[in-house]
């Protein structure tokens, strides 16, 4: 069955089309949205509420210790605990207008996050993307969230919601660095080729360049997916020389720049 697009107002809304219904921004353009990142902290959840993000991302664990009741936590590793619990975080969140993205760390988060999600769904009239890295990408390490309990989990929950699909990978500036394989695209569109709802792939920014051809193919490949709309990327990590204005993105290749819904870091 094919799903269908999101309507105004549902949280599987494009993010393009919600942003620019709502008046904050002007075209259809990935580069006009902005967004708060490990906004995990209360203090950082606050500043992001402050600010003029479009998109607040927040990255969701259990806790080490067992506090919190087992509750999901608000925290990136190699932090394990928290002043926050997701439960508070989206109290917090929900009494803005911001879009939403929860970034799992662990499979164990998944489902009690899910559970506390459905209790707010109706007051969720945004954009809401469910992340987590299901593969291991360029210079990646292997603990990646298992992507078909992730994947079945989320969509026992909540069949429309936008995916968002991830490598792990890494950085080192003293080297050469490669991009994405075709082998790392090609097991990310097995996985993806039978999901009835969006989908967006975040990649590491510093690695596009090297990784064209793969990630055009890989967005060509969702024109047959039975999603009715296509696949997007959406770039993170943000480093000099992805910064606006420097040479290598203004040589960025037409069609993968169009295609790309870039990520502008608060």
């Amino acid at each position: 069955m094919t799903a269908t697009a999101g309507g105004p107002g549902s949280w599987s809304e494009n993010i393009l089309e919600y942003f620019l219904r709502s008046n904050q921004i002007t075209a259809e353009d990935g580069a006009q949205i902005t967004w708060y990142h490990a906004a995990n902290h209360k203090a950082q959840v606050n500043e992001a509420l402050k600010s003029t993000a479009h998109m607040i991302e927040a990255d969701v664990l259990l806790p080490s210790d067992g506090s919190e009741h087992g509750q999901p936590i608000m925290a990136h590793p190699p932090e394990t605990n928290s002043d926050n619990t997701l439960q508070e975080w989206l109290a917090e969140v929900l009494k803005s207008n911001k879009g939403i993205k929860l970034d799992f760390k662990s499979l164990a988060a998944v489902e009690p996050s899910l559970m506390l999600l459905e209790n707010v769904k109706r007051h969720l009239k945004r954009p809401v993307w469910i992340n987590a890295d299901i593969l291991p990408g360029p210079n990646g390490h292997s603990r990646v969230v298992d992507a078909k309990p992730f994947i079945d989990t989320v969509t026992s929950f909540f069949p429309d919601v936008t995916l968002s699909l991830g490598w792990t990978t890494g950085w080192h500036p003293e080297k050469v660095n490669e991009g994405y394989s075709w082998t790392m695209v090609k097991e990310m569109e097995y996985i993806c080729n039978e999901l009835n709802q969006p989908v967006t792939f975040p990649v590491r920014a510093a690695l596009v360049r090297q990784s064209c051809s793969q990630l055009l193919w890989l967005l060509k490949k969702s024109h047959s997916w039975p999603y009715s709309l296509n696949a997007q990327l959406c770039a993170s990590y943000w480093i000099v020389d992805w910064l606006p204005g420097n040479s290598w993105l203004t040589g960025l290749s037409r069609k993968i720049a169009k295609a790309l819904l870039s990520c502008s870091l608060v």
